[in-house]
Protein backbone atom coordinates (compact mmCIF):
# COMPACT_ATOMS: atom_id res chain seq x y z
CA UNK A 1 0.00 0.00 0.00
CA UNK A 2 1.16 3.34 -1.14
CA UNK A 3 2.20 5.64 2.21
CA UNK A 4 0.60 9.05 1.33
CA UNK A 5 -1.56 11.77 3.14
CA UNK A 6 -4.10 11.31 0.76
CA UNK A 7 -5.07 7.75 2.81
CA UNK A 8 -5.32 9.52 6.71
CA UNK A 9 -8.14 10.31 8.35
CA UNK A 10 -10.04 13.72 8.35
CA UNK A 11 -12.59 15.40 10.12
CA UNK A 12 -15.14 17.61 8.98
CA UNK A 13 -17.53 19.00 11.89
CA UNK A 14 -19.17 15.68 13.48
CA UNK A 15 -17.70 13.11 11.39
CA UNK A 16 -14.26 11.89 10.42
CA UNK A 17 -14.05 9.91 7.22
CA UNK A 18 -11.21 7.14 6.42
CA UNK A 19 -9.64 9.51 3.75
CA UNK A 20 -9.43 12.85 2.25
CA UNK A 21 -11.03 11.66 -1.48
CA UNK A 22 -14.80 13.02 -1.76
CA UNK A 23 -16.92 11.88 -4.77
CA UNK A 24 -17.91 15.44 -5.85
CA UNK A 25 -21.33 16.29 -6.42
CA UNK A 26 -21.00 15.84 -10.03
CA UNK A 27 -24.83 15.44 -11.49
CA UNK A 28 -25.50 11.70 -11.70
CA UNK A 29 -29.07 12.17 -13.66
CA UNK A 30 -30.16 8.88 -12.56
CA UNK A 31 -33.29 9.93 -10.47
CA UNK A 32 -35.48 8.92 -12.57
CA UNK A 33 -38.92 10.72 -11.72
CA UNK A 34 -37.24 12.80 -9.25
CA UNK A 35 -36.39 9.73 -7.34
CA UNK A 36 -33.60 7.37 -6.53
CA UNK A 37 -33.40 4.76 -8.54
CA UNK A 38 -31.41 0.84 -8.74
CA UNK A 39 -28.46 3.20 -11.06
CA UNK A 40 -28.13 5.53 -8.37
CA UNK A 41 -27.95 2.93 -5.74
CA UNK A 42 -25.33 1.14 -7.50
CA UNK A 43 -23.18 3.87 -8.98
CA UNK A 44 -22.65 5.72 -5.71
CA UNK A 45 -22.24 1.66 -3.83
CA UNK A 46 -19.30 1.04 -6.07
CA UNK A 47 -17.80 4.55 -5.68
CA UNK A 48 -17.73 3.65 -1.69
CA UNK A 49 -16.31 0.33 -2.11
CA UNK A 50 -13.47 1.90 -4.48
CA UNK A 51 -12.05 3.20 -1.60
CA UNK A 52 -13.14 6.90 -1.10
CA UNK A 53 -13.79 8.65 1.81
CA UNK A 54 -17.06 10.23 1.23
CA UNK A 55 -19.69 10.15 -1.68
CA UNK A 56 -21.80 13.12 -2.43
CA UNK A 57 -25.43 12.56 -4.35
CA UNK A 58 -25.70 15.39 -6.60
CA UNK A 59 -27.90 18.26 -6.46
CA UNK A 60 -31.37 17.20 -4.92
CA UNK A 61 -33.47 19.79 -4.75
CA UNK A 62 -34.81 21.11 -1.61
CA UNK A 63 -38.87 21.90 -3.63
CA UNK A 64 -40.03 21.02 -7.15
CA UNK A 65 -39.88 24.80 -8.30
CA UNK A 66 -35.51 24.13 -7.80
CA UNK A 67 -36.16 21.10 -10.27
CA UNK A 68 -34.14 21.67 -13.42
CA UNK A 69 -33.81 18.36 -14.61
CA UNK A 70 -36.02 14.29 -14.49
CA UNK A 71 -33.43 12.83 -13.51
CA UNK A 72 -32.73 15.17 -10.56
CA UNK A 73 -33.84 14.16 -6.69
CA UNK A 74 -36.35 15.84 -5.12
CA UNK A 75 -36.26 15.87 -1.50
CA UNK A 76 -39.88 14.79 -0.17
CA UNK A 77 -40.83 12.92 2.74
CA UNK A 78 -41.31 9.47 0.02
CA UNK A 79 -37.70 8.76 -1.24
CA UNK A 80 -36.23 8.64 2.15
CA UNK A 81 -36.48 4.47 2.32
CA UNK A 82 -34.94 4.21 -0.80
CA UNK A 83 -32.16 6.99 0.20
CA UNK A 84 -31.93 5.33 3.86
CA UNK A 85 -31.23 1.50 1.86
CA UNK A 86 -28.55 3.76 -0.03
CA UNK A 87 -26.78 5.61 2.90
CA UNK A 88 -26.97 1.93 4.72
CA UNK A 89 -24.86 0.39 1.76
CA UNK A 90 -22.42 3.54 1.48
CA UNK A 91 -21.74 3.06 5.07
CA UNK A 92 -21.20 -0.92 4.62
CA UNK A 93 -18.33 -0.51 2.45
CA UNK A 94 -16.79 1.90 5.30
CA UNK A 95 -17.90 5.30 3.55
CA UNK A 96 -19.40 8.26 4.96
CA UNK A 97 -22.63 10.00 2.55
CA UNK A 98 -22.89 12.83 1.80
CA UNK A 99 -26.23 14.86 -0.51
CA UNK A 100 -26.03 18.20 -2.02
CA UNK A 101 -29.16 20.20 -1.29
CA UNK A 102 -29.78 23.53 -3.53
CA UNK A 103 -32.20 25.44 -5.85
CA UNK A 104 -31.30 25.98 -9.51
CA UNK A 105 -33.80 29.15 -9.84
CA UNK A 106 -33.94 30.27 -12.72
CA UNK A 107 -31.93 27.30 -14.82
CA UNK A 108 -35.29 25.47 -15.41
CA UNK A 109 -38.38 25.28 -17.20
CA UNK A 110 -42.22 25.06 -16.75
CA UNK A 111 -42.36 22.10 -18.10
CA UNK A 112 -39.97 20.79 -15.12
CA UNK A 113 -40.30 22.27 -12.57
CA UNK A 114 -44.42 22.95 -12.51
CA UNK A 115 -44.84 26.74 -12.20
CA UNK A 116 -42.75 29.96 -14.00
CA UNK A 117 -39.29 29.54 -13.24
CA UNK A 118 -38.11 31.47 -9.82
CA UNK A 119 -34.73 33.77 -9.46
CA UNK A 120 -33.29 36.76 -7.41
CA UNK A 121 -35.21 39.18 -9.93
CA UNK A 122 -37.27 38.69 -12.81
CA UNK A 123 -36.14 38.59 -16.27
CA UNK A 124 -35.24 36.24 -19.41
CA UNK A 125 -33.29 33.27 -18.90
CA UNK A 126 -31.20 32.31 -22.46
CA UNK A 127 -29.78 28.43 -20.70
CA UNK A 128 -33.56 27.44 -20.60
CA UNK A 129 -34.57 29.79 -22.42
CA UNK A 130 -37.68 31.14 -20.33
CA UNK A 131 -38.81 33.57 -18.39
CA UNK A 132 -38.35 33.60 -14.53
CA UNK A 133 -39.99 35.88 -11.80
CA UNK A 134 -38.01 37.42 -8.75
CA UNK A 135 -38.91 35.87 -5.36
CA UNK A 136 -41.12 37.29 -3.42
CA UNK A 137 -39.92 38.28 0.49
CA UNK A 138 -42.43 35.75 1.83
CA UNK A 139 -41.65 33.12 -0.89
CA UNK A 140 -37.83 33.68 0.25
CA UNK A 141 -38.96 32.21 4.15
CA UNK A 142 -40.78 29.57 3.08
CA UNK A 143 -37.56 28.77 0.92
CA UNK A 144 -35.33 28.67 3.87
CA UNK A 145 -38.11 26.83 5.25
CA UNK A 146 -37.85 23.92 2.87
CA UNK A 147 -34.11 24.11 3.23
CA UNK A 148 -34.06 23.45 6.60
CA UNK A 149 -36.90 20.56 5.97
CA UNK A 150 -34.88 19.00 3.50
CA UNK A 151 -32.11 18.52 5.86
CA UNK A 152 -33.92 17.00 8.47
CA UNK A 153 -35.22 14.83 5.41
CA UNK A 154 -31.62 14.14 4.65
CA UNK A 155 -30.45 13.17 8.24
CA UNK A 156 -33.10 10.63 8.84
CA UNK A 157 -32.01 9.36 5.57
CA UNK A 158 -28.48 8.45 7.14
CA UNK A 159 -26.27 11.17 5.49
CA UNK A 160 -23.38 11.79 7.64
CA UNK A 161 -23.11 15.45 5.98
CA UNK A 162 -25.21 17.34 3.78
CA UNK A 163 -23.48 19.83 0.92
CA UNK A 164 -25.48 23.14 0.37
CA UNK A 165 -25.06 24.53 -3.34
CA UNK A 166 -24.30 28.51 -3.34
CA UNK A 167 -22.34 28.66 -6.32
CA UNK A 168 -22.60 27.96 -9.86
CA UNK A 169 -25.66 30.51 -10.57
CA UNK A 170 -28.14 28.22 -8.94
CA UNK A 171 -30.58 30.12 -6.94
CA UNK A 172 -27.92 31.32 -3.67
CA UNK A 173 -25.54 31.72 -6.34
CA UNK A 174 -28.15 34.10 -8.06
CA UNK A 175 -28.52 35.90 -4.94
CA UNK A 176 -24.79 36.37 -4.39
CA UNK A 177 -24.06 37.62 -8.13
CA UNK A 178 -24.79 41.37 -9.11
CA UNK A 179 -25.19 39.59 -12.63
CA UNK A 180 -28.40 38.19 -11.50
CA UNK A 181 -29.61 40.23 -8.50
CA UNK A 182 -31.16 43.59 -9.55
CA UNK A 183 -33.46 43.89 -6.30
CA UNK A 184 -33.74 46.98 -4.54
CA UNK A 185 -35.12 45.62 -1.16
CA UNK A 186 -32.92 43.35 1.50
CA UNK A 187 -32.10 41.18 -0.64
CA UNK A 188 -30.14 43.46 -3.19
CA UNK A 189 -28.00 46.15 -3.62
CA UNK A 190 -24.70 45.96 -1.64
CA UNK A 191 -22.84 42.53 -0.42
CA UNK A 192 -24.18 42.61 2.85
CA UNK A 193 -27.66 42.05 1.55
CA UNK A 194 -27.26 39.64 -1.17
CA UNK A 195 -25.76 37.49 1.21
CA UNK A 196 -28.93 37.77 3.24
CA UNK A 197 -30.09 34.66 1.48
CA UNK A 198 -27.43 32.40 1.87
CA UNK A 199 -27.21 33.57 5.54
CA UNK A 200 -31.06 32.39 6.24
CA UNK A 201 -30.30 29.18 4.88
CA UNK A 202 -27.02 28.60 6.76
CA UNK A 203 -28.52 29.88 10.42
CA UNK A 204 -31.95 27.11 9.42
CA UNK A 205 -29.56 24.35 8.12
CA UNK A 206 -27.31 24.41 10.83
CA UNK A 207 -30.28 24.94 13.91
CA UNK A 208 -32.07 22.00 12.04
CA UNK A 209 -28.55 19.86 11.82
CA UNK A 210 -28.03 20.34 15.65
CA UNK A 211 -24.32 19.17 15.32
CA UNK A 212 -25.57 15.84 14.17
CA UNK A 213 -24.28 16.19 10.31
CA UNK A 214 -21.30 18.35 8.47
CA UNK A 215 -22.61 21.24 6.73
CA UNK A 216 -20.19 21.49 3.89
CA UNK A 217 -20.79 24.98 1.68
CA UNK A 218 -19.95 24.54 -2.06
CA UNK A 219 -19.34 28.32 -3.67
CA UNK A 220 -17.49 30.46 -6.04
CA UNK A 221 -14.33 32.03 -6.17
CA UNK A 222 -15.24 34.20 -9.00
CA UNK A 223 -17.97 33.41 -11.14
CA UNK A 224 -16.20 33.81 -14.35
CA UNK A 225 -16.91 36.57 -16.52
CA UNK A 226 -16.94 40.52 -16.11
CA UNK A 227 -20.09 41.45 -14.56
CA UNK A 228 -20.31 38.83 -11.99
CA UNK A 229 -19.10 38.18 -8.31
CA UNK A 230 -15.02 38.48 -8.81
CA UNK A 231 -12.46 37.31 -6.12
CA UNK A 232 -12.49 40.02 -3.65
CA UNK A 233 -15.96 39.62 -3.01
CA UNK A 234 -15.90 35.65 -2.54
CA UNK A 235 -13.60 36.11 0.20
CA UNK A 236 -16.04 38.04 1.88
CA UNK A 237 -18.39 34.99 1.21
CA UNK A 238 -16.11 32.83 2.44
CA UNK A 239 -15.28 34.58 5.57
CA UNK A 240 -18.87 35.12 6.36
CA UNK A 241 -19.69 31.65 5.82
CA UNK A 242 -16.42 30.62 8.38
CA UNK A 243 -18.34 33.07 11.06
CA UNK A 244 -21.49 31.40 10.67
CA UNK A 245 -20.13 28.00 11.52
CA UNK A 246 -20.04 26.25 8.71
CA UNK A 247 -17.82 22.72 9.14
CA UNK A 248 -16.01 22.77 5.83
CA UNK A 249 -16.49 25.30 1.93
CA UNK A 250 -15.86 23.65 -1.48
CA UNK A 251 -14.18 26.18 -3.46
CA UNK A 252 -15.04 26.35 -7.02
CA UNK A 253 -16.58 29.01 -9.60
CA UNK A 254 -18.05 29.36 -12.99
CA UNK A 255 -22.06 29.61 -13.65
CA UNK A 256 -23.59 27.23 -15.60
CA UNK A 257 -26.10 29.75 -17.36
CA UNK A 258 -22.98 32.37 -18.70
CA UNK A 259 -19.98 30.28 -18.32
CA UNK A 260 -20.29 26.52 -17.75
CA UNK A 261 -16.69 25.69 -19.06
CA UNK A 262 -15.42 27.54 -16.43
CA UNK A 263 -16.48 25.27 -13.79
CA UNK A 264 -15.43 21.87 -15.73
CA UNK A 265 -12.54 23.24 -18.08
CA UNK A 266 -11.87 22.52 -21.16
CA UNK A 267 -14.74 21.75 -24.23
CA UNK A 268 -18.27 21.59 -24.47
CA UNK A 269 -18.83 18.40 -27.04
CA UNK A 270 -20.91 20.45 -28.99
CA UNK A 271 -22.07 16.68 -31.32
CA UNK A 272 -22.62 14.98 -28.42
CA UNK A 273 -24.78 17.43 -26.57
CA UNK A 274 -26.63 18.01 -29.74
CA UNK A 275 -27.01 14.11 -30.47
CA UNK A 276 -28.64 13.18 -26.69
CA UNK A 277 -30.67 15.92 -26.64
CA UNK A 278 -34.36 15.04 -26.71
CA UNK A 279 -36.07 16.71 -30.02
CA UNK A 280 -39.50 16.53 -28.48
CA UNK A 281 -38.44 19.04 -25.89
CA UNK A 282 -35.21 21.30 -27.43
CA UNK A 283 -35.81 20.53 -31.24
CA UNK A 284 -34.69 24.15 -32.28
CA UNK A 285 -31.59 23.80 -29.77
CA UNK A 286 -30.22 20.77 -31.03
CA UNK A 287 -30.81 22.41 -34.77
CA UNK A 288 -28.69 25.40 -33.16
CA UNK A 289 -26.01 23.86 -31.42
CA UNK A 290 -23.90 22.94 -34.41
CA UNK A 291 -23.68 26.16 -35.76
CA UNK A 292 -23.54 28.33 -32.79
CA UNK A 293 -22.86 26.18 -30.04
CA UNK A 294 -19.12 26.85 -29.36
CA UNK A 295 -19.82 30.63 -29.15
CA UNK A 296 -22.65 29.88 -26.79
CA UNK A 297 -20.35 27.45 -24.75
CA UNK A 298 -16.45 28.73 -25.42
CA UNK A 299 -13.79 26.47 -24.44
CA UNK A 300 -11.69 27.08 -21.25
CA UNK A 301 -8.18 25.71 -21.33
CA UNK A 302 -8.00 22.28 -19.11
CA UNK A 303 -4.71 21.62 -16.75
CA UNK A 304 -4.49 19.11 -13.63
CA UNK A 305 -5.54 21.24 -10.48
CA UNK A 306 -6.77 24.40 -12.76
CA UNK A 307 -8.52 25.85 -9.68
CA UNK A 308 -5.24 25.64 -7.07
CA UNK A 309 -3.53 28.72 -7.61
CA UNK A 310 -6.64 30.34 -6.58
CA UNK A 311 -7.90 28.62 -3.80
CA UNK A 312 -4.17 29.39 -2.03
CA UNK A 313 -5.06 32.84 -1.82
CA UNK A 314 -8.62 31.79 -0.03
CA UNK A 315 -7.10 29.18 2.05
CA UNK A 316 -4.94 31.74 3.55
CA UNK A 317 -7.50 34.15 4.40
CA UNK A 318 -9.86 30.98 6.50
CA UNK A 319 -9.31 28.99 8.76
CA UNK A 320 -12.16 26.54 8.80
CA UNK A 321 -11.56 23.45 6.70
CA UNK A 322 -11.53 24.03 2.81
CA UNK A 323 -12.38 21.08 0.49
CA UNK A 324 -10.78 21.47 -3.31
CA UNK A 325 -12.16 20.69 -6.47
CA UNK A 326 -11.28 21.12 -9.75
CA UNK A 327 -8.28 18.65 -12.31
CA UNK A 328 -7.22 15.98 -9.38
CA UNK A 329 -6.96 12.92 -11.83
CA UNK A 330 -2.85 12.17 -10.34
CA UNK A 331 -1.84 11.75 -6.85
CA UNK A 332 1.11 13.96 -7.22
CA UNK A 333 -1.20 16.83 -7.88
CA UNK A 334 -3.28 15.46 -4.67
CA UNK A 335 -0.64 15.69 -2.95
CA UNK A 336 0.72 18.63 -3.86
CA UNK A 337 -2.84 20.07 -2.77
CA UNK A 338 -3.21 18.62 0.79
CA UNK A 339 0.51 20.03 0.71
CA UNK A 340 -0.87 23.83 0.31
CA UNK A 341 -3.23 23.00 3.30
CA UNK A 342 -6.07 22.42 2.00
CA UNK A 343 -7.90 19.40 4.32
CA UNK A 344 -10.40 17.03 1.43
CA UNK A 345 -9.74 16.38 -2.34
CA UNK A 346 -13.44 16.36 -4.48
CA UNK A 347 -12.99 14.14 -7.59
CA UNK A 348 -15.45 13.52 -10.20
CA UNK A 349 -14.00 12.48 -13.39
CA UNK A 350 -11.20 10.37 -12.15
CA UNK A 351 -14.46 8.61 -10.62
CA UNK A 352 -17.25 8.13 -13.70
CA UNK A 353 -13.87 6.52 -15.28
CA UNK A 354 -13.28 3.68 -12.70
CA UNK A 355 -15.26 3.65 -9.36
CA UNK A 356 -11.67 2.12 -7.82
CA UNK A 357 -9.84 4.71 -8.59
CA UNK A 358 -8.87 5.19 -4.90
CA UNK A 359 -8.45 2.13 -4.30
CA UNK A 360 -5.80 1.31 -7.15
CA UNK A 361 -4.13 4.64 -6.20
CA UNK A 362 -4.09 3.57 -2.72
CA UNK A 363 -2.51 -0.28 -3.73
CA UNK A 364 0.23 1.22 -6.12
CA UNK A 365 -1.65 -0.20 -9.22
CA UNK A 366 -1.56 3.17 -11.17
CA UNK A 367 -0.46 6.47 -10.74
CA UNK A 368 -2.77 8.53 -12.38
CA UNK A 369 -7.12 8.23 -13.64
CA UNK A 370 -7.27 6.94 -17.30
CA UNK A 371 -9.41 9.80 -17.89
CA UNK A 372 -8.68 11.86 -21.25
CA UNK A 373 -10.70 14.89 -20.92
CA UNK A 374 -12.72 14.47 -23.76
CA UNK A 375 -15.59 15.77 -21.64
CA UNK A 376 -18.28 12.95 -22.98
CA UNK A 377 -19.42 12.18 -19.36
CA UNK A 378 -20.89 15.99 -19.48
CA UNK A 379 -22.17 16.43 -23.11
CA UNK A 380 -24.19 13.12 -22.13
CA UNK A 381 -25.36 13.93 -18.74
CA UNK A 382 -28.16 16.45 -19.27
CA UNK A 383 -29.46 14.36 -21.59
CA UNK A 384 -28.86 10.27 -20.20
CA UNK A 385 -27.33 9.05 -17.08
CA UNK A 386 -23.62 9.94 -16.44
CA UNK A 387 -21.02 7.42 -18.21
CA UNK A 388 -17.64 7.53 -19.99
CA UNK A 389 -17.33 7.08 -23.30
CA UNK A 390 -14.63 4.40 -22.10
CA UNK A 391 -17.37 2.01 -20.72
CA UNK A 392 -20.03 3.00 -23.81
CA UNK A 393 -19.83 -0.44 -26.06
CA UNK A 394 -21.11 1.30 -29.34
CA UNK A 395 -20.58 5.27 -30.22
CA UNK A 396 -21.36 7.11 -33.60
CA UNK A 397 -18.65 7.59 -35.40
CA UNK A 398 -19.22 11.25 -35.88
CA UNK A 399 -19.00 11.31 -31.45
CA UNK A 400 -15.69 9.02 -31.53
CA UNK A 401 -14.00 11.56 -33.81
CA UNK A 402 -15.25 14.37 -31.72
CA UNK A 403 -13.99 12.83 -28.24
CA UNK A 404 -10.45 11.53 -30.19
CA UNK A 405 -9.94 15.36 -31.20
CA UNK A 406 -10.63 16.73 -27.99
CA UNK A 407 -8.50 13.59 -26.17
CA UNK A 408 -5.13 15.03 -28.57
CA UNK A 409 -5.93 18.38 -27.76
CA UNK A 410 -5.46 17.96 -23.37
CA UNK A 411 -3.18 15.21 -23.88
CA UNK A 412 -0.35 17.43 -25.53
Amino acid sequence: MIDSPIFTPVTIGPVTLRNRVIRSAAFENMAYGNSPSKDLFNYHTAVARGGVGMTTVAYASVNRSGLSFDGQLWMREEIVPALKELTDAIHAEGAKASIQLGHCGNMTHRSTCGCLPVGASSGFNLYSPTFARGLKEREIVALVDDFGKAVELARRAGFDCVEIHAGHGYLISQFLSPYTNHRRDKFGGSLENRMRLMQMVIRRVLEVADGNLGIIVKMNMHDGFRRGMQREECLEVARELERLGVHAIVLSAGFVSKAPMEVMRGAMPIRTLAYYMDTRKFWWLKAMLPIVGRKMIPTVPYKDGYFLEEAKVFRAAVSLPLIYVGGLTSRQKMEEVLEAGFDGLQVARALVHDTDFVNKLHSGEIEKSGCRHSNYCIGRMYSLEMKCNQCVAHLPKKLKDEIEKEERRWSR
